[in-house]
C-alpha cells in the first residue's frame, strides 16, 4: 500500500488516545473532589468552628407566623369598682338642702354620706365632665383645630368661636371647664369623633363601660335637659375616674388663665366659675352646672392633709353651702 495513503491514519489514532486520556483525567479529578467533600463534611459536623460556619451559611427555614387571635369583644374592660359601700356617716348631723347628694373619698371610692344617691336628675353642664374625659383621650393637647360652622350656632352660653378660625386644642379645654362654653363642647366633640352624634354614642358607650347605669347624654354640653341625666353616685364615680388623667386634674383646679388669641380678639381671660376654688381651703375642682330645669348643680373636690373628697349636689338652692357642709363633714371624720 502506498505510504501517502497510510500517513493520515496515525494522527487520528493519536488524537483518539489523547481524548481518552483527558476524559480519564477528568474522571479522576471529579472522584478526588468528591472524596475530599465527603471527608470535609464528616469532619465539619465534628469540629465546632466548621459547624458554626455551616450554620451561618445554611439558610434556615422561615418560621411560621402564628395566626393572630381575633377578639370579638366589643366593649373594653371596666376600670374596676369606682365607688363602693353603704354610707359610713349615715346619721351624722349635716343640713344639705339639695334633694340628691353624695360625699365620697376620692382616694378609695368609699361612700361617706348620701341622700338619694341613685335618683336620676338633670345635670346641665356637669355633662362636660364626660366630654372632657373623652376628648382629652382623643385630641392631642397641642393640636390645631379648625372651628366648624355648626359650632357657632349652638345655644348660649358660648365663648364666641368663629367659623374657620384655627385654635389650639388646649385653649378649648380651658374654655370648656372654666368658662363652660357650649360651643367649645361641640367643637371638641366634632374634633374627637367627627360629628356630635358620633361623640354622643361614645359618651353613652363610655357610661356603660364605667358602670354608670343611671346616666344618659343627649348633648356634649348639657344644654339639652331632655334625656340628659345622671345621679350623684354616677357623677362621683365618673369624677373619680376622670382624676386619673393629670390634664383633667390640672384644668379643673385652675382659677384663672390668660391666653393669646388670633386677631381681632388678641387675648382672652378664662375665669373658673366654680367659686368654691376661691373661698374654701383645699378646694381643687370640679364643675358647676345650671339650667332652668336642672337647677344649680355642683361637683366639688377638696384636699386636706393628703386626703381628697368629692361632693356632688344636684338641684340645690345653695350649692356652695351644701358642698362646704359635706366636705367639712368628711374632713371632720378621717
Amino acid at each position: 500500500m502506498p505510504l501517502d495513503v497510510l500517513t493520515p491514519v496515525a494522527p487520528r489514532r493519536r488524537r483518539r488516545r489523547y481524548r481518552t486520556g483527558r476524559v480519564f483525567l477528568v474522571l479522576l479529578v471529579v472522584l478526588a473532589a468528591a472524596g475530599v467533600g465527603v471527608w470535609f463534611g464528616r469532619h465539619a459536623t465534628q469540629h465546632p468552628a466548621a459547624a458554626a460556619v455551616r450554620s451561618a451559611t445554611t439558610p434556615r427555614p422561615t418560621p411560621r407566623t402564628p395566626t393572630p387571635t381575633v377578639s370579638h369583644e366589643t366593649q373594653p374592660k371596666p376600670p374596676g369598682r369606682l365607688l363602693y359601700g353603704t354610707p359610713l356617716l349615715t346619721g351624722a348631723h349635716v343640713r344639705v338642702r339639695a334633694p340628691a347628694a353624695i360625699l365620697v373619698d376620692a382616694g378609695s371610692g368609699r361612700v361617706l354620706w348620701a341622700e338619694r344617691p341613685h335618683e336620676r336628675r338633670k345635670i346641665a353642664s356637669l355633662t362636660k365632665i364626660m366630654t372632657a374625659t373623652l376628648a382629652l383621650r382623643e385630641i392631642p393637647w397641642g393640636s390645631r383645630i379648625t372651628v366648624a360652622r355648626s359650632v357657632t350656632r349652638v345655644p348660649l352660653v358660648r365663648e364666641g368661636l368663629r367659623t374657620g378660625e384655627h385654635v389650639r386644642a388646649w385653649k378649648l379645654f380651658y374654655a370648656l371647664l372654666l368658662y363652660s362654653g357650649n360651643d367649645d363642647a361641640n367643637q371638641l366633640a366634632i374634633s374627637s369623633a367627627g360629628t356630635v352624634h358620633a361623640f354622643l354614642r361614645q359618651m353613652n358607650h363610655e357610661a356603660r363601660v364605667l358602670g354608670l347605669h343611671d346616666t344618659h347624654y343627649t348633648s356634649p354640653s348639657g344644654i339639652r335637659d331632655r334625656g340628659n341625666y345622671s345621679t350623684p353616685w354616677d357623677l362621683a364615680a365618673l369624677t373619680r375616674f376622670a382624676f386619673r388623667n393629670p390634664r383633667f386634674d390640672e384644668l379643673i383646679r385652675t382659677k384663672l388663665i390668660h391666653v393669646r388669641w388670633a386677631a381681632p380678639t388678641n387675648s382672652k381671660i378664662y375665669v373658673n366659675n366654680n367659686y368654691l376654688l376661691h373661698e374654701y381651703t383645699g378646694a381643687n375642682g370640679v364643675k358647676t352646672g345650671y339650667t332652668h330645669e336642672s337647677g344649680w348643680c355642683l361637683v366639688a373636690s377638696a384636699t386636706r392633709h393628703g386626703r381628697r373628697l368629692i361632693a356632688v349636689v344636684l338641684d340645690s338652692p345653695n350649692m356652695y353651702a351644701d358642698a362646704r357642709r359635706l366636705l367639712n363633714l368628711g374632713f371632720a371624720h378621717p
